[in-house]
C-alpha cells in the first residue's frame, strides 16, 4: 500500500538515505529540512515528492510542515525523526547553551514535529513513529554526556508516548544505530566544546583525534538500514525498538550483562527495604 512518509532532516546524511529509498519503494515522501533548496539539489525532482522547510526546533515550523503534507497528500502514514547533530566534549567543557542547542535538536525538536504530526493519525487510526536515537540512548560514553543526555530523554519519552498512543493503532519504532557513514560527524553536524580545562588535555586530544578520524570509516551502510525501516514499516506489527548494525547489538549486549551484575550486586539490600 502506497503511505506518505514525513521525513526530518532529508537533505542529507541517513534522512537523505531514507528519503531516497521510500521514493524508490513508490511512497509519497515529505522530505524536510532547514534549507529546501539544499533538500531539493540532494534528493532530485519525483512527483510523490514534497520538500518542505522545516527547523524542528521550531514549533510553527512543524505545524506548517504537517499542513502543507496533509494539503499536498491528504494524509501522514509514516513520520521519521531523524534530524540530529552532536556537541561533543567533556561535561566540564560544555557551556551550559551548548547542552541547551543538543537537547533542544535532538529531544525537544523530536517532540514538536511528533505533536504536530500526532493529531492526523488518531483519526486515521493508523501510524508509525520511527524515531531514530542512538546506541547513546542506553549507554553513555566518556565526551558525550550531552549527547547521551538527550538520547536517553528520547528514550524515555517514546517508551512512555507508545504507552499513549497504541490504543489509536499507533505503532512506535526506537531505532538505536551503531556506527553508520553517515554526515553527524561532519563539521556541519558536529560541534566541539571550546572552554578547556587543564584536567582534561591529554584525554581530550585524543578524544578530538578519535571522533575528527573516525568520519567516513564507521562500518555501517546508511542505504542498507533505509531499506530495513522500509522492510519493518510493512510488518502488521513492528516491534518497539530496532538495534541496527552488528556494534549496536554488541552494545545492547554489555548492557544488559552489566545491569544483571549490578541487579545481583544489591539483590538482598534491595529486597530487604520492604516494611517488615
Amino acid at each position: 500500500m502506497k503511505k506518505v512518509w514525513l521525513i526530518t532532516g532529508a537533505g542529507r546524511g541517513m534522512g537523505l538515505d531514507i528519503a531516497k529509498a521510500v521514493l524508490a519503494a513508490g511512497h509519497n515522501v515529505v522530505a524536510t529540512g532547514r534549507n529546501p533548496e539544499k533538500v531539493t539539489l540532494a534528493i532530485g525532482q519525483s512527483p510523490n515528492l514534497l520538500v518542505v522547510k522545516l527547523d524542528i526546533t521550531s514549533i510553527a515550523d512543524a505545524e506548517l510542515a504537517v499542513k502543507a503534507a496533509i494539503d499536498h497528500f491528504g494524509s501522514i502514514d509514516v513520520l521519521v525523526n531523524n534530524a540530529a547533530n552532536f556537541y561533543a566534549g567533556y561535561f566540564e567543557e560544555l557551556t551550559q547553551e551548548q547542552i541547551n542547542q543538543q537537547i533542544e535538536t535532538s529531544l525537544i525538536g523530536p517532540m514538536n514535529v511528533t505533536r504536530a504530526v500526532l493529531p492526523v493519525m488518531p483519526r486515521q487510526r493508523s501510524g508509525l513513529v520511527i524515531t531514530i536515537s542512538s546506541t547513546a540512548g542506553i549507554s553513555g560514553f566518556e565526551f558525550g554526556t550531552a549527547y547521551a543526555a538527550s538520547k536517553f530523554g528520547l528514550e524515555g519519552w517514546m517508551s512512555s508516548l507508545q504507552a499513549e498512543i497504541e490504543p489509536f493503532g499507533i505503532d512506535t519504532i526506537i531505532v538505536n544505530p551503531g556506527f553508520f557513514r553517515t554526515e553527524l560527524l561532519t563539521d556541519e553536524s558536529t560541534n566541539y566544546a571550546n572552554h578547556f580545562i587543564g584536567d582534561y588535555n591529554e584525554r581530550r586530544a585524543k578524544q578530538m583525534d578519535f571522533w575528527k578520524g573516525y568520519n567516513g570509516l564507521q562500518s555501517g551502510d546508511p542505504a542498507k538500514l533505509a531499506q530495513a525501516l522500509i522492510r519493518i514499516s510493512n510488518e502488521k506489527k513492528p516491534r518497539y525498538r530496532f538495534l541496527a548494525g552488528a556494534d549496536a547489538i554488541g552494545t545492547a549486549e554489555q548492557v544488559i550483562a552489566k545491569l544483571h551484575k549490578e541487579l545481583d550486586a544489591y539483590r538482598e539490600l534491595s529486597i530487604s527495604l520492604a516494611y517488615n
